[in-house]
């Protein structure tokens, strides 16, 4: 259920006790997983509200909430830009609703933050290397996700098993991203801390500075190309580059020469992980949204060549020789047949196209048949050729006698009790109402940027 902005600034007094609001906005934000409204309490000060709108949301607030906390203030006052601070939270049947003291700056798109001046551009370079920089035990202690970089490309090769057997990803799309994953020399670099959702509704720009990055609920240790992904999707090399040279000066370890390349190949992937997101839901729109986007890349990749995103050229299916006509039938789908496997998307059947599952490990270039020499004798059957029948004589058997086996008793499992949330429990203690709160004197206003 969608809530208002002034149904979030009641929230907001329950999960704030003494916030008395004056005035609400609505809040840019991921719609299909966010309200969100901006407050001016009657002290001056602003504040966000963040209500999810399901239940993945609403863990993905309580985790960034666990990952905030982690960050003492000695490691906050050594970063560049400002941090969310989380000033309450509020539970509202089994989503909890958070309050943020509000960060200064603003949102800007794509395309203003690459029409910006090379000093912006360094900005976001030494942003990015602060966060890369961060300590591997601010992960660790916060028990969050740890990858080496093999165990980070197997985990990317299992999300393209899982993407194709949608049957709704372009064989051609693929075969590319395939190739890519199984290119070792491509996955040699240094894990480090990643935002892990970084974009820019992620960064808050005032000026030429960026005063604040936010979205903090993937962060873990592993590629730091994936923070680079909405960047090179930019298609706006220049502003890459004055990125990636300012990253470069800041940065204590030197970043690896194909870092961009599994950039490119994170931002193209981005999209077959929209479309599985889309069919989890069973959100239609979302999911049609995604297959023309991939149909797009996959026609732009096809006339233009598309970024390139492996060492190695992806090898062209053998040419049939001239005067030799191709297989037909049961003879020509050999080499499918054993190829295709149990996971093999409808998109991909029948078409010489094998599933990422049951590719992984194997260096036979895609589209080859894996069928060794074999050679068959007929092995003689003949009187003369069995060995006699070998008779073993039965044993004798004693008596048995069966008693039946009494039933168990079997009580049923406990019933898992419910975590309640810590931050609850510093609030209101219950849901707000009209009783215990009061909007009477709140003003909505259009929202504006800062």
């Amino acid at each position: 259920m969608r809530r208002k902005p002034i149904e979030l600034a009641a929230v907001a007094t329950a999960a704030v006790p003494g916030l008395t609001p004056t005035a609400v906005s609505a809040a840019p934000d991921d719609p299909a997983d966010f309200d969100s409204a901006l407050l001016l309490d009657s002290e001056g000060k602003r504040w966000r509200v963040r209500s999810p709108q399901h239940a993945e949301a609403s863990a993905r607030l309580e985790t960034e909430f666990l990952v905030l906390r982690a960050f003492a203030p000695g490691i906050r006052a050594e970063l560049p830009f400002l941090m969310p601070t989380v000033a309450g939270s509020v539970r509202l049947g089994s989503l909890s609703t958070f309050v943020y003291s509000h960060l200064a700056g603003s949102n800007r798109s794509v395309e203003e933050l690459t029409a910006g001046t090379d000093s912006l551009a360094r900005e976001i370079g030494v942003a990015l290397a602060a966060i890369h920089d961060l300590p591997h035990a601010l992960v660790s202690n916060a028990d969050l996700p740890s990858y080496t970089p093999n165990e980070f490309r197997q985990r990317r090769l299992n999300e393209l098993d899982q993407a194709a057997t949608t049957g709704k990803i372009p064989p051609s799309l693929l075969l590319r991203w395939e190739h890519a994953l199984e290119d070792v020399s491509l996955w040699r670099f240094n894990p480090c801390v990643v935002h892990g959702d970084l974009h820019e509704d992620n960064l808050l720009v005032e000026g030429d500075r960026v005063t604040a990055v936010t979205g903090w609920t993937d962060l873990r240790i592993g590629d730091p190309a994936d923070d680079f992904a909405w960047l090179v999707a930019s298609n706006e090399q220049a502003f890459v580059d004055s990125v990636l040279s300012s990253y470069t000066g800041s940065r204590r370890d030197v970043p690896d020469k194909h870092m961009l390349r599994r950039a490119a190949l994170s931002a193209e992937f981005a999209l077959a992980q929209y479309l599985v997101k889309g069919i989890a839901a069973g959100d239609p729109a979302m999911v049609s949204e995604a297959e023309g986007m991939l149909e797009t890349l996959a026609g732009d990749i096809a006339e233009h060549g598309g970024q390139a995103i492996s060492v190695e050229p992806l090898p062209s299916p053998p040419e049939t020789g001239a005067g030799e006509p191709a297989k037909a039938g049961a003879e020509a789908n050999v080499g499918e047949q054993v190829n295709a496997g149990p996971h093999a998307s409808a998109g991909t059947a029948g078409t010489g196209q094998s599933s990422p599952a049951t590719r992984q490990g194997d260096n036979t270039p895609t589209g080859s048949v894996r069928t060794p020499a074999v050679t068959v004798v007929p092995l003689p059957v003949g009187p003369e050729t069995l060995p006699p029948p070998l008779v073993v004589p039965a044993p004798a058997l004693p008596a048995v006698q069966v008693a039946p086996i009494p039933a168990d008793e079997h009580s049923s499992p406990a019933e898992a009790r419910g975590q309640e949330d810590d931050a609850a429990d510093t609030s209101s203690g219950k849901s707000p109402s009209a009783d215990d709160t009061s909007t009477a004197a709140i003003t909505i206003i259009a929202g504006q940027k800062d």
